[in-house]
């Protein structure tokens, strides 16, 4: 076995499902790529990735890491979504994206990165200059992978792996040291299947393989932070937490062989699909006790009662009525009560119109009271 075989035989040890090396050399073509994603405003709100600074780091590495000559590149595996199905309980649920069922990842690559760094030290026996990553800093992550012979760039803007599909999150290790590189992934498997461009609701998943985050039911459920536009509620269903739909029906998922899932990925019905009635009724304290440490803290509260005001909506079951009442009479934050009243105008129920009719007039926030306005409108 070569060194770079130990190395990789000691990141499998940590957890990790894959592990390439790549030459720590410009990748103007894919830079360029970026650089256009951003010139047409495909990042939506989300200014800090075209800040100045983080598009100088993401074009020159040796700005992170002076010195910098090798990226070594990771996968850990998270259950794959084109496997997974919710609980036949008749509650009202939500989805969540698979990676966030269990412990938040960047809890858990970052810390195993600096181990393998450490192991690395130890074996060459000198001083090593490296930084870990996984989507933390401006860094071309699919870029490295594929660089690193890990996959290539779907047609859902994911690499994906031949054999783990694309059910895992990337990590980087950059290294102040000369490791034998791998070869760079050439091949595109995705051929002429149009799968996951044909089942984004939103038309999101552009034909250079990226995504238009304007159009993204992840952008809108978690990093955008205020209204999300009525035109682009129905299409988020009952997703509460991201979206899996283009890797659910991707073949190479479904057919992706078994891959020994993190055990920081041990997860619950609930995590997967969370109960939506329930979610309602979460105070500041309950949701912080439930996701301070996983994925979802993302959101915050408000925006995590704000998609499942949303998703109840969506599912159009009269059930929910007690509680979007509930939610739209006594819920602090406006943006929650905002939603819920939007909710309320898609179901039919004898409770709704005098709730919004209510709320209309009596709110104290104008943006509830419009949006109540505009419910009453729906019936």
């Amino acid at each position: 076995m070569s060194f770079e075989d130990d190395v990789k035989a000691e990141a499998f040890h940590l957890g990790f499902s894959l592990c390439g090396i790549a030459a720590a050399q410009p990748l103007a073509q894919h830079a360029a790529v970026y650089e256009d994603w951003l010139a047409a405003g495909h990042h939506a709100q989300m200014s800090y990735l075209a800040a100045e600074s983080a598009r100088l780091r993401r074009a020159d590495l040796s700005l992170t890491l002076p010195g910098v000559r090798t990226v070594l590149t990771v996968a850990l595996p998270y259950p794959n979504p084109a496997r997974a199905a919710a609980p036949a309980d008749g509650r009202l649920r939500g989805r969540t994206a698979a990676y966030a069922w269990g412990q938040d990842y960047h809890d858990q690559i970052p810390p195993r990165l600096n181990q393998l760094a450490a192991w690395l030290q130890d074996r060459l026996g000198l001083p090593l200059a490296h930084r870990a990553y996984t989507d933390t800093g401006p860094i071309l992550e699919r870029a490295w992978g594929q660089q690193a012979g890990l996959g290539w760039f779907g047609r859902n803007s994911c690499l994906i792996h031949p054999r783990r599909g694309s059910a895992f999150l990337l990590g980087e290790l950059l290294l102040d040291a000369e490791l034998q590189p791998d070869s760079p992934w050439e091949a595109d498997r995705c051929g002429s299947c149009t799968r996951c461009v044909d089942a984004c609701p939103t038309g999101c998943i552009l034909p250079n393989r990226t995504l238009d985050a304007r159009r993204c039911l992840s952008y809108w459920s978690i990093e955008h932070k205020g209204p999300i536009p009525v035109q682009m509620r129905p299409s988020l269903g009952n997703w509460v937490f991201g979206c899996d739909i283009c890797q659910q029906v991707c073949p190479w998922n479904q057919h992706a062989v078994h891959s020994e899932v993190d055990a920081a990925f041990d997860f619950t019905p609930e995590d997967a699909f969370p109960d939506l009635l329930e979610a309602l009724s979460l105070s500041p304290v309950d949701f912080n006790r439930r996701f301070r440490r996983t994925p979802l803290a993302r959101t915050k509260r408000r925006g995590f009662l704000r998609n499942a005001a949303v998703a109840l909506g969506n599912l159009g079951d009269p059930a929910a009525v007690p509680a979007l009442v509930h939610t739209l009479e006594s819920e602090p934050e406006p943006l929650v009560r905002a939603h819920a009243a939007w909710a309320l105008g898609q179901l039919h129920h004898p409770q709704v119109r005098p709730a919004l009719e209510h709320t209309r007039s009596a709110d104290p926030d104008p943006s509830v009271r419009l949006e109540a306005a505009g419910a009453l409108a729906a019936l």
